[in-house]
């Protein structure tokens, strides 16, 4: 699954402990997500999106290419 998280926290100006505080998770896990190496369960995929205030297509996808 891709995502835009990387790039969200630019715009919103937030590290990842930052956006993983306001999600309730550790850094390593929002780093692993950046990363692709862990797939966020539906309700985290959908707490990021709310804190970017995007929609779930905005943030993620599951094309190869993005």
């Amino acid at each position: 699954m891709n995502n835009k998280i990387k790039i969200e926290r630019a715009v919103s100006n937030l590290t990842q402990e930052q956006l993983a505080e306001m999600v309730s998770v550790t850094r390593q896990t929002i780093n692993a997500i950046e990363l692709k190496k862990f797939v966020p369960s539906t309700v985290l995929a959908l707490k990021i999106c709310r804190v970017f205030n995007k929609s779930l297509d905005e943030v993620f996808s599951l094309e190869e290419s993005d």
